[in-house]
């Protein structure tokens, strides 16, 4: 490789000439179009895709943010004993399976946009969130929590952020990251809000009517978002797979499920357990919701930021630094904490990072399996992401009744770090096949265009090596 290439591994691409078969063609699971020219589709790059980053932003404090506002009805519901006999592990059930079923409904999302569009399939989910937390306000027994606030909460968030982060990146392309971050900080800030809003008005009008009210601040605010975002598929022509299993048999894909399902493992404990932890030590209920609130607000803060870094440094390198980041947080700065102080400031850092892998994960996959692989790939990941989900926070809490905080402390740290080497064996994979891709170019100059022998250049190399995992460079 040139010396240009050794510094800045992947560029931005704007017109593709002689660009690399996809292997769904060459099996010949699609079939390309008989006047197909190679020219790729140019993102605007701005333009409307900032109001379409608006409404990701608001679609995902509506969404993402309300679901985070059950730990504020979570502590009532325990200080209160709502419910008779439920137990600790059936709460905990409830929050993992809202967004558990977020990640299982990607199949159906996938198609009701193919019948119904991704416009109706946002107006779908925003139906759906609002029945859940209207529904919720009603609940006089445990398990209607579980159909309301888990089943059918989880499946309108999952209509609503599934189709909605899909769309985002088909407008971007050098900003990508960053308009991913700003959009991403949206669940973060909204988290901030509406922890310290349902706290408010569980104190003075009482736990059903904070329900009622967000049920109808987010019916409100997600069906004008989801009349205002817009998509490009008609210059982007995404596959529209609802679930190709043979997604499982690439190896980009399975590195880009170990980061999830080890971000997330780590990721649903810190965000469930930190204000319960913080009445382990000692201090007080008030106390742990401003921690809960802090860690919000360093998603809302760290995410555009990561985002804006990652698209100057590079997506994959920031998505793997900032997640191993998070791993040595965790172990150098919760286990010792003990004090107000010292919790504040890890839940604010941590806050920052914990988050990486939903804030990164689009831009990462466009540029590993490209924008019209996105949706697909994309809803196969989810699926893969509902065990973990669901189970990471009982698991975490049956780790603290056999030993205490020190146990979870440790699996969330060796989980992040875990999930950091397996996205930079992924940056590793990235690597290679840019160099394949520069050497099939080099056989097309230097043997006037013959495609045959640039397939020669698949044996280019192999990508698990120190080479590849040491290697410098933007990618």
């Amino acid at each position: 490789m040139s010396a240009a290439q050794d510094v800045e591994l992947v560029e931005p691409r704007r017109i593709a000439v002689h660009d690399s078969r996809d292997p769904l063609e060459e099996r010949g699971e699609v079939s390309p179009p008989q006047d197909a020219v190679s020219v790729e589709d140019v993102p605007p790059n701005g333009g409307y895709g900032w109001v379409c980053t608006a409404c990701v932003f608001m679609l995902n404090a509506h969404s993402w943010g309300l679901n985070s506002a059950w730990g504020i009805f979570l502590a009532h519901y325990l200080a209160n004993s709502t419910f008779k006999n439920a137990s600790r592990l059936e709460y905990a059930l409830i929050g993992g399976l809202s967004i558990s079923q977020s990640l299982l409904s990607a199949p159906a999302v996938n198609i009701s946009e193919r019948c119904f569009g991704m416009r109706g399939t946002l107006l779908i989910g925003t139906v759906l969130l609002f029945v859940a937390l209207f529904g919720a306000s009603y609940s006089t027994q445990i398990w209607h929590l579980f159909l309301t606030q888990g089943v059918c909460f989880g499946w309108g968030l999952g209509f609503t952020y599934i189709p909605a982060t899909a769309t985002l990146p088909q407008w971007f392309s050098t900003r990508r990251s960053l308009a991913m971050g700003i959009a991403s900080s949206g669940a973060g800030l909204g988290g901030l809000a509406y922890n310290l809003a349902a706290g408010a008005i569980v104190q003075k009008m009482g736990v059903n009517w904070a329900y009622r009210i967000l049920a109808f601040c987010g019916l409100a605010v997600n069906t004008v978002c989801s009349l205002l975002l817009k998509d490009r598929n008609k210059a982007v022509q995404p596959l529209q797979n609802a679930f190709n299993y043979r997604e499982y048999g690439r190896v980009e894909v399975m590195l880009v499920v170990a980061w999830g399902v080890l971000t997330e493992l780590g990721y649903i404990v810190l965000l469930y357990s930190l204000p319960n932890y913080a009445t382990s030590i000692g201090l007080t209920a008030s106390q742990g919701s401003v921690v809960g609130a802090v860690l919000n607000l360093g998603l809302g803060v760290g995410r555009p930021v990561i985002g804006y870094y990652s698209d100057a440094f590079g997506r994959i390198n920031m998505a793997a630094l900032m997640t191993a980041l998070c791993g040595v947080l965790c172990l150098a700065l919760w286990v010792p904490a003990k004090s107000y102080g010292v919790l504040i400031a890890f839940a604010l850092t941590a806050g920052c990072v914990c988050g990486v892998f939903w804030n990164t994960v689009t831009p990462v996959l466009a540029e590993v399996v490209g924008l019209k692989r996105l949706p697909s790939s994309f809803g196969v990941i989810c699926l893969a992401l509902v065990v973990p989900t669901t189970f990471a926070e009982p698991i975490a809490l049956e780790m603290v009744t056999a030993s205490g905080y020190l146990s979870a402390q440790i699996f969330v740290g060796f989980m992040f770090l875990l999930a950091g080497v397996s996205t930079w064996v992924l940056r590793s994979w990235k690597i290679n096949e840019v160099e394949l891709k520069a050497a099939r170019e080099q056989h097309q100059l230097d043997h006037g265009g013959n495609e045959g022998d640039a397939d020669d250049a698949e044996d280019h190399g192999f990508w698990l090596t120190p080479r590849m995992f040491l290697r410098l460079g933007r990618v």
